[in-house]
């Protein structure tokens, strides 16, 4: 069996406790307007063009056998109707302007790859996170990796949005050491509109990982008007607080456009390009509101407008 992986990422620190490595499974059933990781939802690999590392020499159109790709003024084009993800144009380009974003890992490579910093691990106490897209997606994949970690006493994180049947929850709950789960919106309405699902499934998954004595760490990602409405927050805190007793801490993310650029080289446009970042204090604010609620570890993090971190020295 293999998996398929869309980014190794090493010395995490907001993905779980200590030092970790973040892997992140490619496919996603959501479509998040704010989605931070767009080459994360495909569940197939994809071309991307780097525009700076690009010296228009052509030889990946030459290359091509589909004719998906055209070298035009404002740069190279890919018909992703006709684009394969063969990888030829990837091995004639002389600069690396082209890489195919997504690799099938066997079970055994992806764990060897997560224990070349098991040291760091184990001096800060942390481990492997598995992120994505959804990597329940995966989850026969993960339900191979996960085991083979362990034998190796190895802390395993789930990062997931939820949606997915308990069943796949199932096959890899034995060795996971903590999950952290999404709530995004208790609006059952906007949480379709803003991410192309209902959101009953994963409500009802993160009632059974509490009753299944699951640790979880609960997160939210504020986005300005959107999920940033004080009335959302208090929600998702009474929901924590009437029905996850397992729940250790209540992270609020707020919202960041670094991936303008990832959207930008899989030929698209980020929707909230022009929305403005949360300020300190409507973070602050949101977090005293949840700690009303009677979350007892509520956090923050994130970027905020530069303005306001000016003022407040």
């Amino acid at each position: 069996m293999k998996g398929l992986v869309f980014n190794v990422q090493r010395f995490s620190t907001e993905d779980g406790p200590g030092i970790r490595t973040t892997i992140f499974m490619k496919g996603c059933p959501l479509r998040c307007v704010w989605c931070q990781n767009p080459e994360g939802i495909n569940p197939k690999p994809e071309l991307v063009w780097y525009d700076v590392r690009c010296m228009g020499v052509r030889a990946c159109i030459k290359a091509c056998g589909a004719g998906a790709l055209k070298l035009e003024s404002d740069g190279l084009r890919i018909d992703r109707g006709k684009c394969t993800a063969c990888g030829l144009c990837v091995k004639a380009c002389p600069t690396g302007a082209l890489e195919i974003i997504g690799v099938d890992y066997s079970a055994e490579r992806l764990v060897d790859e997560a224990l070349r910093d098991k040291v760091f691990y184990e001096t800060s106490g942390g481990g492997v996170t598995f992120s994505g897209g959804e990597p329940m997606l995966q989850a026969e994949f993960l339900a191979e990796v996960f085991p083979m970690l362990k034998e190796h006493g190895v802390h395993v994180a789930l990062d997931t949005s939820g949606f997915a049947p308990w069943k796949k929850f199932k096959e890899v709950l034995g060795w996971v050491d903590l999950v952290l789960y999404d709530l995004k919106l208790m609006d059952a309405v906007r949480h379709r509109e803003l991410t192309g699902v209902d959101p009953e499934l994963i409500w009802e998954n993160a009632v059974k990982l509490a009753e299944e004595g699951v640790r979880m760490w609960i997160r939210t990602p504020i986005i300005p008007g959107m999920t940033d409405i004080e009335e959302n927050v208090r929600a998702i805190s009474r929901f924590i607080v009437e029905r996850l007793p397992t729940v250790e801490r209540y992270d609020l993310l707020a919202f960041n456009n670094l991936c303008i650029s990832k959207y930008k080289r899989l030929g698209l446009r980020f929707p909230l390009e022009e929305a403005r970042l949360m300020r300190r204090e409507e973070m602050e604010k949101l977090a005293r509101v949840a700690e009303e609620e009677g979350v007892s570890k509520v956090t923050w993090s994130g970027m905020v407008e530069r303005a306001i971190e000016k003022e407040v020295g």
